[in-house]
């Protein structure tokens, strides 16, 4: 079970996701490529270009401490971590090295010489050292102590039962050695990367510094752009930080600018934001701009609908099975043929959508092809006769089926509000539910509010069902956290010997072989996609508009802001 702070940055993950899940489309083809770059002209220096926000930002610009994409697009500017990911969510050397010992327990890192922090001060291990620190401080309330818990003696640091982490070693200004409490495969993925500058948070009491001015005011990291000023809730304004590590950026400034989400069309089209995450809901008109490019990404996330086996037993932190109303797979995977998925995106998503049948990302290393699984294609028929199969008969001719036992069969399904399109799409998964004779009503007769929907789900309220969600995911496969018998964020309750089996291989000894990972995985996926535990919708896209001066810019599953020391304006003379 993961500590509360954990809980606390999941939640948010998953409000951030299911914010997104209500604005953006899921994955289509990629418009205009994952790079917009005109080869026919030669990169210039010089301009400014303004990221785009739809919403206040915190301000809380330390990666240490904040919460949202809304403070961490700027942070994207700033900071650099000290591995980075590829687009296959691979973790690889980025301002560090390693070497990992035989019992793959300690982990010697080098990291490269000569990178400057803003203010001048060079970045050495201990800096390093002092965010992990920080993070595993009994003072820390911020959302990271999962990426620390792991190092041995952050156990008792963090109770304050410790002056040190034991697992921590500086063995020069550019070498650290950390310690794990036992081998995991996944060690490098759940690593805390970020350094934060030693000296200049000294004097600063970790209590104190999700407010200090060195995080609210005047934050400094090693990224190509540094912090000019910041207007609270409004705007960041960055410069060119000359003495980046891999050399100076082509565009003189960055500036992050919150916009009105109604005016966005308006915005883009006269050239008053060069880039921004766009919605759903404004794609259509964003992509009839001359102006601009659409790109397109799948997000790490993934829509479902959830069936609920059981609730969560408090005392004993772990899953109780004792729902029998979807016992019967057979009736889930009716479900999931009765549903027209790719309908119902090119309908209500405005054709924005891939479907999926696991819960990896189809960029991950580790997804299984869909050749080797079942697709669950929109099949009525097929739908029909596996519930004639199971006994779901209609006994009355009245156009719904009765259970095996003849009683009438009624399944409540909880859904969000969001998009404008939300209440018509639930309506059509509920119409294609009853077009096989499946009696499902929308609990209470309205779509939730995501609070109320997630507090609902989360604490097991005996009339939520079957339930329309979106998960967040990490850039590592271990589905730890979302699948075992002792994970909360296991909504449907659902969990199996296999299932547990699985997941420890996936991050056991043997498993250091990747191949041999990427079996384990592959057979997991197997057998959710037999089981169906809950109906995997669709892979969620991110769509970011880029006006068409704005150069070099690249996107990926897990951001829209890469490598920006190369993004160039085409005319700068020009905004449009």
């Amino acid at each position: 079970m993961k500590n509360q702070k954990t809980s606390r940055f999941m939640l948010a993950l998953l409000v951030m996701a299911t914010m997104l899940s209500a604005c953006s489309g899921a994955k289509s083809g990629i418009h205009s490529d994952h790079v917009i770059h005109n080869e026919s002209i030669q990169p210039k220096a010089g301009g400014i270009a303004t990221y785009g926000y739809s919403a206040p930002f915190k301000g809380l610009f330390d990666p240490a401490f904040y919460e949202g994409e809304d403070d961490y697009q700027v942070l994207e500017f700033t900071t650099e971590a000290m591995f980075t990911l590829k687009d296959d969510l691979t973790t690889v050397p980025n301002i560090a090295t390693w070497q990992e010992s035989e019992d793959h327990r300690t982990f010697t890192f080098k990291i490269k010489p000569g990178v400057l922090w803003h203010n001048g001060d060079e970045l050495t291990v201990e800096d390093w050292k002092f965010a992990l620190e920080t993070i595993a401080s009994p003072d820390y309330t911020g959302p990271r102590y999962y990426s620390v818990e792991m190092i041995e003696g952050a156990e008792a640091y963090h109770n304050g039962d410790a002056q040190e982490i034991s697992g921590i070693q500086v063995l020069d200004p550019y070498t650290l050695r950390i310690t794990v409490t036992s081998a995991r495969v996944n060690t490098i993925d759940n690593l805390w990367p970020y350094p934060m500058n030693k000296k200049y948070f000294a004097g600063v009491a970790v209590k104190d510094m999700p407010n200090s001015d060195q995080v609210r005011k005047h934050p400094i990291g090693i990224g190509p752009f540094e912090v000019t000023s910041v207007q609270p809730g409004k705007v960041v304004e960055m410069k060119r930080f000359d003495k980046y590590y891999r050399g100076k950026a082509l565009l003189d400034g960055i500036q992050y600018k919150v916009f009105d989400e109604k005016l966005v069309n308006s915005l883009f089209e006269q050239g008053e934001i060069d880039i921004g995450l766009a919605s759903r809901d404004a794609y259509e008109s964003l992509e009839q701009l001359e102006n601009v490019n659409i790109l397109q990404a799948p997000e790490l996330s993934y829509e479902y609908i959830g069936f609920k086996f059981g609730h969560w037993d408090p005392e004993n932190e772990k899953i109780v099975m004792d729902n029998p109303k979807f016992k019967d797979k057979r009736l889930r995977q009716a479900m999931y043929y009765a549903l027209d998925r790719e309908g119902i995106i090119d309908t209500f998503s405005y054709g924005l959508g891939q479907l999926i049948e696991t819960p990896l990302p189809g960029t991950s290393w580790a997804k299984i092809p869909d050749a080797e699984i079942n697709t669950y294609p929109y099949d009525p028929v097929k739908a029909k006769a596996l519930l004639d199969e199971a006994g779901y008969t209609d006994r009355n001719a009245d156009g719904i089926r009765e259970d095996p036992e003849g009683k009438p069969f009624v399944i409540s399904y909880d859904a969000m509000t969001g998009s404008k399109m939300n209440e018509a799409r639930t309506a059509a998964i509920l119409q294609n539910w009853r077009d096989v004779g499946l009696n499902v009503r929308l609990n209470g007769g309205a779509l939730k509010e995501l609070n109320a929907f997630y507090d609902a789900v989360e604490r097991d309220d005996p009339s939520v069902e079957l339930f329309n969600g979106v998960w967040g995911l990490g850039s590592d496969p271990d589905p730890s956290g979302l699948w075992r018998e002792n994970d909360l964020w296991n909504y449907p309750r659902w969990t199996s010997k296999r299932n547990e089996e699985l997941i420890r291989e996936g991050i056991g000894l043997k498993s250091y072989d990747k191949e041999y990972r990427r079996q384990v995985y592959y057979e997991w996926q197997k057998m959710l996609n037999e089981e169906v535990p809950m109906i995997f919708f669709s892979e969620r896209e991110s769509i970011t508009a880029v006006n068409k001066r704005l150069q070099g810019v690249h996107v990926n599953s897990v951001s829209n802001i890469i490598d920006p020391y190369k993004w160039w304006i085409q005319e700068d003379d020009n905004k449009k």
